[in-house]
């Protein structure tokens, strides 16, 4: 996931913006690592460098 998505991503539940914890970056792309709500506290994790932005009762 490129860094500068975070400008246009939003939380899928209340449209608050997200905040990005990389665990694992490469080629300047985060690879792994989450997104986390900053109004309710969802987080959304990141997986091969694609954020999983289900919300929490659709993931399976």
């Amino acid at each position: 996931m490129r860094r500068d998505l975070l400008d246009i991503l939003a939380c899928p539940d209340d449209k608050a913006a997200l905040a990005l914890s990389a665990e694992e970056e490469a080629d300047g792309e985060v690879a792994s690592g989450a997104l986390t709500c900053a109004a309710c506290g969802a987080v959304y994790p990141i997986e091969d460098g694609i954020p999983n932005l289900l919300p929490q009762s659709m993931r399976g």
